[in-house]
């Protein structure tokens, strides 16, 4: 069941009802800052502010989406493309192609009172691997605090490889998950160690029936304190009798998988075959 956060009238005219604010006076439309856009009504994060550009239409355009986020629909009239927050079927607006005002030539036309703004200062992204993507993502993805997770691959040599790619082994990346996570909500050590919970970190290259080097167990870090915090856990698993496999690792450039790979238990309505909660802490 969908947490739905409550609408003041106005709100509900637009998110509900499918209505229009007046354009130029919404709160998002001329914002610069970086961070996340979200859905108003279920918290869902839908853009990047690195999608977002000036079209002068009068609401806040977008040129791209969170893979997934974003459902599209032909208006009843046939005319335009009706936008909706894929999770919740909130309305945020409509999306236009072909305008060649940006290189990706679309224009997702949203308002702003179906939006939350979440600033970068109070985000921070973790990458934990540890065997299929789909089953790490599956338990880090309910945490509290997590904005958005999406499954990818890190740590090879090849750039933008496929799923059949890395299956060879020969890529060198692992199978991870990248967690955007909101910093007032929770923190590193938080889903650190919901991580080290979810998996078997004494196995080698490989997790329950999953083998090859990349099902290995890593946390690529993209800070100092992150790399401290997990050197801390693992001492505290270590000392606890576990032998630790987890490598730890500088974060390098993050590939987003295929978008059948993303949300996948949670859109097959499964649980994961490998990945197990274990209380360790």
């Amino acid at each position: 069941m969908i947490n739905l956060n409550k609408l003041t009238e106005e709100e509900k005219r637009v998110i509900i009802n499918k209505g229009t604010e007046r354009p130029f006076t919404g709160e998002y439309e001329e914002n610069k800052e970086e961070g996340l856009y979200t859905c108003r009504q279920c918290n869902s994060v839908l853009y990047k502010s690195e999608d977002k550009f000036n079209s002068g239409c009068g609401w806040p355009s977008f040129d791209d989406e969170i893979p997934g986020a974003v459902r599209k629909e032909t208006d009843a009239d046939g005319m335009r493309t009706e936008i909706t927050c894929s999770k919740c079927d909130g309305h945020l607006g409509h999306v236009f192609i072909g305008e060649n005002i940006t290189p990706k030539n679309t224009r997702h036309c949203v308002n702003s009172i179906s939006l939350k703004f979440i600033p970068s200062s109070e985000i921070e992204v973790a990458i934990f691997a540890s065997g299929c993507f789909w089953g790490t993502d599956f338990y880090l993805q309910k945490a509290v605090g997590v904005l958005h997770t999406t499954v990818g691959y890190i740590g090879g040599e090849l750039d933008n490889p496929t799923y059949e790619d890395v299956c060879t082994g020969q890529t060198k990346h692992a199978e991870a998950v990248e967690v955007y996570f909101n910093k007032n909500l929770t923190n590193f050590e938080t889903l650190a160690k919901c991580y080290f919970e979810t998996h078997d970190p004494t196995q080698v290259n490989g997790q329950g029936p999953d083998i090859g080097t990349q099902y290995r167990s890593e946390i690529f870090v993209t800070n100092e304190e992150q790399r401290k915090t997990s050197e801390a856990l693992i001492n505290e698993l270590e000392a606890k009798g576990y032998d630790v496999a987890t490598k730890i690792s500088k974060a390098s450039r993050f590939w987003q998988a295929e978008l059948y790979h993303q949300d996948y238990y949670e859109l097959k309505g499964q649980k994961p075959y490998c990945h197990i909660f274990q209380k360790k802490f």
